[in-house]
């Protein structure tokens, strides 16, 4: 059987879990799902989990339940030869799929803007907790942080009586 996005080349930027998830899924679907990271550390979750040999290997548990499937690469973006690799491989991709910060690619001379022009066909998915413009756009938005927002890591006690 011939999964649905099979023939779709991804880039996968981005860290953590959003993005990651995210790239998971796309690979279930059978697109071909690049894994891009730092060389210097590659993505956070690589430490995380509460396996300590696991992260300790850099393989922490979240990170091998989000990547399953996906090709490995590392570029330094910051340095001129990573951003020409990187751009070669937009040129093959179909989907740029990235969590930094809002303007961290363009701080790198690599936003959508400079990746359209080496691939007009490309998509290009960002993905922030607080949205890429407007008040709290440059603001950490990890799992725990919107939970907090939310209210829902209040504790029962501290919760209002219910009104009967």
């Amino acid at each position: 059987m011939t999964l649905p996005l099979t023939g779709t080349r991804v880039l996968d930027l981005s860290n953590v879990l959003a993005g990651p998830f995210g790239g998971y899924h796309l690979a279930r679907l059978g697109a071909e799902v690049i894994k891009v990271e730092n060389p210097n550390g590659g993505d956070l979750a690589r430490r995380l989990g509460v396996d300590p040999e696991m992260a300790r290997r850099q393989m922490g548990l979240s990170f091998v339940a989000v990547n399953a499937g996906k090709q490995s690469v590392a570029i330094d973006f910051k340095s001129p030869a990573g951003k020409k690799v990187f751009l070669r491989l937009v040129e093959k991709a179909d989907v740029v799929l990235e969590n930094f910060r809002p303007k961290v690619m363009e701080r790198l001379g690599l936003g959508y803007e400079t990746l359209a022009r080496r691939n007009p066909r490309l998509v290009y998915c960002a993905i922030s907790g607080f949205g890429q413009d407007g008040p709290w756009a440059g603001r950490p938005a990890y799992d725990q942080i919107v939970q907090g927002l939310a209210g829902a890591m209040r504790s029962p006690a501290s919760a209002p009586p219910s009104v009967s």
